[in-house]
């Protein structure tokens, strides 16, 4: 099933707005209805550029197989950026500007490489396409004539598992639940659970360092990668030839949140675990989001470690973001405080351990015990706030989220910033927003905060979205924060990563695309500015 064009996900699963978000979208926000979104048959896709010698070409890179180089409006329409709000806004109108000449569907590396020889000859750009779901740009290059999305859906196999090394060989266009299955039929799992999990792919993962709701007891997913194997216009890079080494600088890190700039991950090599035989989520409240910040960091560094730690702030507790399915459920609570979920996963005896560790902790922290409901119900409606935002931006609302990761120490002040930068951009703007964060991952360092953000659409509602965003981001680089936790760079996040990495490190990066990608062929724009 193909993932909504003009939205996230299944269609079917919409989440309908509870008459208390409505109310309060139009009372405190001033949230008034839009037209409505035109429908896939009235969008109008420009004729498709990609001539007869290149279309013959890309043909037989993918073995003769017409039917595996795509140039139909609605094939060009799914591939056309990705899931963030100024996306979804500018397909509900129309807007296909970003469409790709052809969509490419390649089953192998061989084919990969083939593909990539066939766009250098013919000067088309390539953007690698597994699930759709960047939020940041990184699938809308800085176009410099007619581009491909080369779609890896085809290459979804578990090509290895070894037990004995418990390490699992997986194809990039393999997506989260596929592999979670193939994976389980064996008695493992990757562990790895983002907000994108449903649609999201293999390589996505890699290619954007992603990091799932987990991650306090799983990892990150570039922590789990042992090896990839990369196609570009230069050739082939096989990297990952054992768990660790002292073998020179680790070539695995030029791969992992390259974000198709440097080449297509063909291949990744991660490690597994067997599959949890118990998993409790359950509910802490505190009174205050620093309060209850100082409980967590003191789990993060100290133990017992949750497999799932995360913290709401007040707004985002009162209006019950942090149970998707529920929103709104709390608007008519005065102790609503700040909410906690903390869940384990694993043995019997090992969870039960953690678990009594933990609540000794947080009860002497400050920690309310809520019970297991509020986080079971969190774990029931942990992929449902994308569909949440779609109702909103179907009720007129302008609903986006970014994120940051910093020191503990400075987290307080990185807070503060970033909630106060939205907050005056939006209000100066005349639509005052609802500003919403919550601690998505925790490490023994620092932390992340993932913001949301909703509020009137204005009269241009992407560029009214884009000062904000401007505002928020540079108030991240002015309090010591990342551009990007975990969403990715793409072209959204590149000229603030850019400032980050300093002048001397994007030199260094331009001579490894060079050197991989002479030409510049590869995701132009996303990652890097283009030459």
């Amino acid at each position: 099933m193909d993932m909504l064009w003009n939205g996230w996900g299944d269609p079917a699963r919409a989440t309908p707005l509870p008459d208390t978000v409505t109310g309060l979208l139009r009372e405190m926000l001033g949230v008034e209805p839009r037209d409505r979104a035109l429908p896939l048959e009235e969008i109008d896709v420009p004729e498709s550029p990609l001539g007869e010698a290149a279309r013959r070409a890309l043909e037989s890179a993918v073995g003769d197989r017409p039917e595996h180089v795509r140039t139909d409006a609605g094939t060009r329409i799914r591939h056309t950026r990705g899931k963030s709000t100024p996306d979804l806004l500018r397909m509900r109108t129309g807007d296909t500007a970003d469409a790709p000449a052809a969509v490419v569907l390649p089953d192998g590396h061989d084919e990969v490489l083939a593909v990539l020889d066939a766009c250098a000859e013919h000067g088309l750009s390539v953007v690698p396409f597994g699930g759709g779901t960047s939020v940041v740009g990184g699938l809308a290059p800085q176009l410099r004539g007619a581009f491909v999305a080369l779609d890896l859906r085809r290459m979804n196999r578990l090509l290895e598992l070894d037990e004995i090394s418990r390490t699992a060989r997986l194809q990039p266009g393999l997506r989260a639940p596929e592999a979670e299955a193939l994976l389980a039929e064996r008695g493992y799992t990757l562990g790895h659970f983002p907000q994108s999990y449903e649609w999201a792919t293999i390589g996505g993962f890699a290619a954007t360092r992603s990091s799932g709701q987990a991650s306090a007891g799983h990892g990150r997913f570039d922590e789990m990668v042992l090896g990839l194997t990369l196609a570009t216009p230069g050739g082939t890079l096989v990297t990952g030839s054992a768990p660790r080494s002292a073998a020179g600088p680790d070539l695995r890190q030029l791969v992992l949140g390259s974000e198709g700039a440097f080449g297509v991950i063909t291949s990744v090599t991660v490690r597994v675990r067997p599959v949890p035989r118990v998993r409790r989520y359950e509910g802490w409240r505190f009174a205050s989001f620093d309060e209850g910040a100082a409980a967590l960091r003191r789990l993060a560094q100290d133990g017992p470690l949750p497999t799932v730690l995360r913290l709401s702030d007040e707004t985002e507790t009162l209006i019950g973001l942090a149970q998707p399915d529920a929103v709104g459920a709390s608007l008519d609570r005065q102790d609503a405080g700040c909410l906690a979920v903390v869940g384990f996963e694993g043995t019997e005896e090992d969870t039960a351990h953690r678990r009594e560790g933990a609540a000794a902790v947080l009860g002497a922290l400050g920690g309310t015990f809520a019970g297991e409901e509020p986080g079971e119900r969190w774990a029931h409606g942990r992929y449902s706030a994308p569909y949440l935002r779609d109702s909103l931006l179907d009720a007129g609302a302008l609903a986006e989220t970014l994120e940051t990761a910093t020191y503990w120490s400075r987290l307080p002040a990185l807070y503060s910033a970033v909630r106060d930068a939205l907050t005056a951009t939006l209000t100066e703007a005349g639509t005052p927003p609802l500003v919403m964060c919550h601690i998505s991952h925790v490490y023994e360092n620092g932390a992340s905060l993932y913001f949301t953000v909703v509020s009137a659409q204005g009269d241009d509602a992407v560029t009214h979205w884009a000062r904000a965003k401007h505002a928020a981001s540079e108030a991240i680089l002015a309090a010591g924060g990342t551009i990007t936790h975990h969403h990715g760079v793409g072209t959204d996040h590149r000229d603030w990563y850019v400032r980050e990495a300093g002048p001397l490190g994007v030199q260094a990066l331009r001579a490894v695309k060079r050197s991989l990608d002479p030409a510049g062929l590869l995701s132009p724009g996303v990652l890097l500015p283009a030459d």
